[in-house]
């Protein structure tokens, strides 16, 4: 059996310090070492690294693409969660009032693949999504 080895990812934060209470606060990640224009996370074991980036002039329209009747926000990131830990993870967001992009729901119901997922963005607009499979076996089914 193989061993999951964590990705790590940087991306844009307009506003270091709304990223850094969002990633802290309202997803739970520790911080690790940063500097004035980058901070490292632990994003459930996976590294991610928010990087200052000046706001554009003109806010980057975001790409979608439908899947099982949404409009999935392309590019997006997040972390495959267990089924107890995703449903907690809902309800501290519903708790905090965060904006979903794509309201927390149960994919592909009944069909390989099965799946809870929900789609939100940071305070730079990255978009994020947090899933779970009910048979994680199925991570990758066709």
């Amino acid at each position: 059996m193989s061993t999951l080895t964590p990705f790590h990812i940087a991306i844009p934060a307009y506003d270091l310090e709304a990223s850094r209470r969002f990633y802290r606060e309202v997803l739970g990640c520790s911080e690790g070492r940063s500097d004035t224009h980058w901070t490292d996370f632990n994003l459930y074991g996976h590294q991610l690294v928010i990087h200052y980036k000046p706001r554009p002039e003109n806010e980057p329209v975001h790409h979608h693409n439908p899947v099982d009747g949404h409009d999935v926000p392309i590019p997006h990131y997040g972390v495959v969660l267990t089924w107890e830990v995703w449903h907690e993870l809902e309800a501290k967001l519903r708790s905090l009032d965060i904006k979903f992009v794509i309201e927390p729901g149960i994919r592909f119901k009944g069909k390989p693949g099965e799946q809870a997922t929900m789609f939100f963005f940071d305070p730079s607009g990255n978009a994020l999504e947090f899933k779970a499979f009910r048979d994680i076996g199925q991570l990758f089914a066709v």
